[in-house]
């Protein structure tokens, strides 16, 4: 349990962390959902520019069963690289945006 609280802290650093960067347009919220109790967290952005609704998830993150799973990830920066960086074994992060079969080339956790 001692690791899945020091990864929930990890994940919540990483996501608060990007969050404060904020949106390169004014009009653009980042928000940050947290859903503590079942591991899921999530940095959406919402808001409108232009008369056009913004709104979608551009980081996904997960634990499940021990490990992170990264459900998707749009930024630049490599949520997985991070997290590496910070300690994590490759082999509790799952790459889940790729396909089962092609996770065996990546490096990181199959599932």
């Amino acid at each position: 349990m001692e690791k899945i609280e020091r990864y929930r802290k990890y994940i919540l650093k990483l996501l608060s962390d990007r969050a404060k960067f904020g949106s390169s347009y004014e009009e653009i919220e980042i928000q940050t959902i947290f859903d503590i109790e079942r591991d899921h967290y999530q940095l959406v952005h919402t808001g409108w520019r232009n008369q056009r609704r913004f709104y979608g998830c551009f980081l996904h993150v997960d634990i499940k069963d021990g490990k992170i799973w990264i459900q998707h990830d749009g930024t630049e920066i490599a949520i997985a690289d991070e997290l590496v960086s910070l300690g994590v074994p490759k082999e509790d992060i799952v790459l889940a945006f790729h396909d089962p079969y092609i996770r065996q080339f990546t490096g990181f956790a199959v599932g």
